[in-house]
């Protein structure tokens, strides 16, 4: 009984926390009101040193809320362990670089486009399974990728609307700059989580000490990006400008994700996982249309959100096997 509430409500705080983000995220990067806008790469900062905080008590909470244990704990598994500490450097870096690529693909697409193309991710993350971990994918499996493109292409299939030659440029670009940040952002979330998936594999550690691993070489890799890019801004300005109480909460949000996609690998299965993220959708969409109302639906992308969501749902459906008759 306590497992099935659990699951249910690991998954509840999944369609939370993807909506939220999302929705937040959206609002914080085009609609929000006067002033500075904030620098996205303090944000992908800012939220990895919450993850890590995170991390880090929740490997207290597992020895008892003992400090010495913790201190144990970090230095036998990540400063004693160099090289396989350094294995690490490489998802990181892959997952702060989507990090910020998602702040790009949300200043320039809807959050219900955003949230239908960003699917293509289960295309990345098989593919890259079956090349790189030998998984072998089923008949439905298969079928729900081939879905899974064609709704896609039907979301981006182009609209109708009459709109004027500036502005119909304008979109056009942002539109194409929103599509190549989300599948760059797609290929590096499929390849990084396969990689990492590869390593906790091969590893007895706890998920929550590789985490803090993978968010120490994260703080790294993302202060170079912000000093980087925006390190002029930063240093006029401050690292926080243009932080305000929406933006704590897209940072909040984005640092709990990774969280809670461990509790639901842990406590769910596949076709609930499903469920939450086509609830997600569906979400995003309504709220995009009647609240942040940046986004104009047409029956192309209402047919393509649902074929995304039926391939959501079959790529995670398995095949009851043939009972054996000699154990009837």
């Amino acid at each position: 009984m306590a497992s099935t509430r659990l699951k249910y409500l690991s998954l509840g705080v999944l369609v939370f926390q993807t909506t939220s983000l999302v929705l937040t995220m959206r609002y914080s990067r085009t609609l929000q009101g006067e002033g500075p806008r904030y620098l996205a790469s303090s944000a992908v900062v800012t939220a990895e040193v919450l993850k890590i905080l995170a991390c880090v008590l929740l490997v207290l909470k597992e020895h008892n809320y003992s400090v010495r244990a913790l201190n144990s704990v970090l230095r036998q598994e990540i400063a004693h362990k160099p090289i396989e500490t350094l294995k690490l450097a490489i998802p990181s870096g892959i997952y702060t670089l989507q990090n910020n690529l998602l702040y790009v693909a949300l200043s320039n697409l809807d959050a219900a486009t955003y949230q239908v193309t960003y699917q293509l991710k289960i295309l990345t993350t098989a593919l890259f399974s079956v090349s790189m971990l030998g998984r072998r994918l089923g008949v439905y499996q298969w079928l729900s990728l081939l879905i899974l493109m064609g709704g896609v292409a039907l979301v981006q299939w182009p609209s109708d609307a009459v709109v004027t030659p500036e502005k119909q440029e304008v979109s056009a670009g942002s539109q194409v700059v929103g599509l190549v940040a989300v599948l760059v952002a797609c290929c590096s979330s499929g390849f990084a989580g396969v990689y990492f998936e590869k390593i906790l594999k091969e590893t007895k550690q706890s998920v929550w000490v590789r985490n803090i691993q993978l968010g120490l070489f994260g703080l790294l890799f993302g202060l170079f990006g912000m000093l980087a890019y925006d390190g002029t801004r930063v240093r006029e300005h401050g690292m926080f400008q243009g932080y305000n109480t929406v933006t704590c909460t897209v940072v909040s949000l984005q640092a709990l994700g990774g969280l809670v996609i461990a509790a639901v690998i842990k406590y769910a299965d596949n076709i609930l996982k499903g469920f939450a993220t086509s609830l997600s959708i569906i979400l995003s969409t309504l709220i995009s249309y009647f609240w942040l109302q940046d986004f104009d639906p047409t029956s192309m992308f209402f047919l393509g959100a649902m074929l995304v969501i039926v391939a959501t749902f079959l790529y995670g459906y398995e095949g009851k096997p043939l009972s054996n008759p000699s154990r009837a």
